[in-house]
């Protein structure tokens, strides 16, 4: 636990062990994202439109198990907790799957589609077992607001290297292989090996982490729904959250469409991903800062911005400026780790309001909503770059090869990648002006109920007395 100054009640290992569960999460809320798209259309001659529904399909489908494997993690009992085993589980199966994606037999077309559909929803629903029980778990390590900032500055500082190993390492593998399918099922070996230590390490670098015991009876299901939908800090946090991931999403299906046709070289890839990625690695003490001196909600809000703007500036990308290029990826990647942390660590305090009003722990029913909502923008977003292509007259290509495309689609290249992305970011600031939440009112929910946390599994303190005043919060 930690004290009214905010000390911290956790060991280092323990903020490295959660933390690198993320390298995991990030290589797979990448690579897919930033390669899946270009592998269907460029390599298994998937129509655009038909490669975005791929996409689409599997995320929509988190929309109905995420919240049923938060739900099913609160009910967990056992020795590890009720979000370990989920993590274990996970762990086993993800790597397989991402393998398995990449690793197409000898299809084409609309077949090759489907066989993708169909291991893509086997991996993100093992995704799913690993990563809602994941991001839950922070709610229940400790209460104290700033904790909770460098809980997750540990877990973004970590996710950054994921992505920068899906980002920078996967398209190389892939060119290592010879770049056509061969290249691709070489960097799901590769890569699913990495996801299987990631995912690994988190399990075992997390058993001295406090956990609660499950409630004896939570809420129905739809309850837990309703009580969300109920919770306006979260509907708020949440709304603004996908609306960004759209965006997100959107930018990340470009990157290889904006290097070869925008940029004229396809290895300029792993570069600007590094470039928007690296910069997380310096910066995230900054940010953790700025949420401690100004507020959670200040630093989101500036984040984005800076982001959005970035975004922007890049419609004047040119070959024979590169280096120009280079920078204002910079500065959107100085900003990036701050709109990845804030919402992350707003969330727990979010989680801790539902429990004040209700005296009950369900962080995991809150945390499959959430990350329901996160995979949906991330899967839309590159299903609406998709469809910006098909409208604007993309030519799918056969093996890879970069053909002349006409001007309409070029102008789709760079419109879906800078300006679409840019707007969704900033839209999403609207919901964030009804978010009420710092850190005096997160003490008082403290205040207002027994810790949840302890060193080992433990029976839950009964509910706050009859005459405790439950703190109020208007519906959205």
């Amino acid at each position: 636990m930690t004290d009214g100054a905010g000390v911290r009640s956790l060991s280092r290992g323990t903020y490295l062990g959660y933390g690198v569960g993320s390298v995991g999460t990030g290589i797979f809320s990448t690579v897919p994202g930033l390669l899946l798209l270009t592998f269907l259309v460029r390599q298994l001659q998937v129509p655009a439109a038909l490669a975005g529904l791929v996409i689409l399909v599997p995320r929509l489908w988190d929309v109905v198990t995420d919240p049923f494997v938060g739900s099913l993690s609160d009910r967990t009992r056992g020795r590890w907790g009720p979000r370990r085993p989920w993590l274990l589980a996970g762990a086993l199966t993800l790597p397989v799957a991402f393998a398995l994606l990449f690793r197409v037999p000898e299809l084409s077309g609309r077949s090759a589609a489907w066989y993708v559909l169909g291991v893509y929803v086997l991996g993100t629903t093992a995704f799913t077992v690993f990563q809602v029980p994941y991001v839950a778990m922070p709610a229940e390590m400790t209460q104290d607001y700033h904790e909770r900032t460098t809980i997750i500055s540990w877990r973004i500082a970590l996710l950054t290297v994921g992505i920068l190993v899906a980002g920078g390492l996967a398209p190389e593998i892939v060119a290592a292989g010879g770049g056509g399918r061969d290249g691709y099922a070489l960097m799901g070996l590769a890569v699913g090996a990495v996801l299987f230590v990631a995912l690994s390490a988190c399990f075992l670098g997390t058993r001295r982490a406090p956990v609660i015991e499950p409630v004896e009876a939570t809420a129905p299901f739809r309850a837990q729904l309703r009580a969300a939908a109920g919770n306006r800090a979260f509907f708020v946090l949440l709304g603004c959250f996908v609306v960004q991931a759209l965006g997100i999403g959107a930018m990340l299906a470009g990157v290889d469409f904006f290097a070869a046709y925008v940029l004229g070289d396809a290895g300029q890839t792993s570069i600007l991903f590094a470039c928007l990625v690296g910069p997380a690695l310096v910066t995230m003490p900054l940010w953790t800062w700025v949420g401690r001196r100004f507020g959670k909600r200040t630093g989101y809000v500036a984040c984005s911005t800076v982001f959005a703007l970035g975004g922007l500036s890049l419609v004047t990308a040119s070959p024979d400026r590169l280096w120009l290029v280079y920078m204002q990826v910079f500065v959107m990647g100085t900003a990036y780790a701050g709109t990845q942390l804030f919402p992350f660590a707003m969330l727990p305090d979010a989680i801790s309001l539902d429990t004040a009003r209700t005296g009950l722990h369900r962080a995991g029913a809150f945390t499959g909503i959430w990350t329901a909502g996160e995979k949906g923008g991330m899967a839309i977003g590159p299903a609406l770059y998709a469809l910006i292509l098909a409208a604007t007259g993309f030519l799918e290509t056969e093996g890879g090869t970069i053909v002349q495309q006409p001007a309409s689609a070029l102008t789709g290249v760079l419109v879906g990648f800078t300006v679409v992305p840019a707007l969704l970011v900033l839209g999403g600031l609207v919901f964030l002006r009804r978010y009420d939440l710092d850190a005096a009112t997160v003490a008082g929910f403290a205040d207002a109920t027994a810790p949840p946390v302890a060193p080992a599994i433990a029976p839950l303190p009964a509910p706050p007395a009859d005459d405790t005043p439950p703190l109020e919060q208007d519906a959205p």
